[in-house]
């Protein structure tokens, strides 16, 4: 064993869940990065995974490794910094431990994280955001579980682990209905639920209650296991595009679980909520992550431009008075 291999090995069986108590989200994405990096080095000339050791896996080779992501399996600069982090975060805590490659080390934490461009969000309107929701067919099991989860997701926000692993003791069907869900970073917060949406959930617990009794999954697959977020994905997609042949600007947009999200976030903005209250609902660290949905509302611009009072201007080309200045400016 190397103690390249020998670092790692207790990185993820120590230091992420027992020092860190990384989420298995973050384990798991974290494992993902590190395998494609040995894998890369074992197949671009270096030693086979079991050999490789920290002289195999300098700044440069880290840097290649990264261009070759974002180029060859078309990773976004967003992608690529995360899978740096996975590394730096290996690094660092090999740094403590290590003392032979300081130096190598050193250079490796040292390498920058791309710049990104942040575009302005997309989302649906409340026009599309409904039309989507109705292109279920609610005749059957799968259209009537689907309605329920596109409705839940669009009014809540939930992010799309946390619509997968949403179980029935996290709803509560009351006088004030709402749901708990398990976040990001370990974090739990309790969002409200609209009177549509526990009216649909109602019924559909009532109906997974009956069919599937021993499952606790809210949106199980027909074989009452967990949906994995690549399902979720796909039947989004699928409504999506049957939603477009009615509406045909849903057809314009990538409609992804995240845009869902982002629609929860504009129909909330543009209810006039605040969003420091936006940011509690959607699990955010602070109103910075919020606040894109600020640049997105062109209702709010459109607002501070009405206050403005227009600086008068009569319309049509400037005309020179003076004749030498008019032949002056033909020439």
């Amino acid at each position: 064993m190397t103690e390249f291999t020998r670092i790692t090995q207790r990185f993820f069986t120590e230091h992420l869940p027992g020092e860190k108590a990384a989420s298995p989200h973050t384990i798991a994405a974290y494992r993902d990065t590190i395998r494609l990096l040995v894998e890369h080095v074992a197949a671009t000339g270096g030693p086979p995974p079991a050999d490789i050791d920290f002289p195999d896996l300098d700044a440069d080779q880290i840097i290649e490794f990264l261009n070759w992501c974002e180029t060859i399996r078309g990773n976004s600069p967003a992608t690529r910094n995360s899978r740096l982090a996975a590394v730096r975060s290996l690094f660092r805590y090999a740094s403590y431990r290590v003392v032979d490659h300081t130096d190598l080390i050193a250079r490796v934490l040292a390498i920058s994280p791309k710049r990104v461009s942040k575009p302005v969000v997309s989302y649906l309107t409340r026009d599309e955001a409904e039309t989507l929701i109705g292109a279920p067919n609610p005749a059957t099991w799968l259209g009537r579980r689907d309605k329920t989860l596109l409705h839940v997701a669009i009014h809540t926000g939930l992010r799309v682990t946390e619509l997968t692993q949403l179980a029935r003791s996290d709803i509560q069907l009351g006088p004030q209905p709402s749901l708990t869900c398990h976040g990001k970073g370990r974090k739990q917060r309790v969002v409200p639920l609209t009177g549509p949406s526990a009216k649909l959930l109602t019924a559909w617990l009532k109906e997974l209650a009956a069919t599937m009794p021993a499952t606790q999954i809210v949106f199980p697959t027909r074989q009452g296991t967990i949906m994995t977020r690549d399902a979720i994905a796909k039947l989004v997609t699928k409504h999506a595009r049957q939603a477009g042949t009615t509406n045909p600007a849903i057809a314009e947009k990538t409609v992804t679980p995240h845009v869902l999200r982002h629609s929860c976030a504009m129909l909330l903005r543009q209810a006039g909520i605040d969003i420091t209250v936006i940011a509690i609902w959607l699990g955010h660290e602070s109103t910075q992550t919020t606040d894109i949905y600020l640049h997105a509302d062109m209702n709010i611009k459109q607002q501070a431009l009405d206050r403005l009072n227009p600086t008068p201007a009569n319309p049509g080309r400037y005309k020179p008075t003076d004749q030498f200045i008019a032949f002056l400016n033909r020439i």
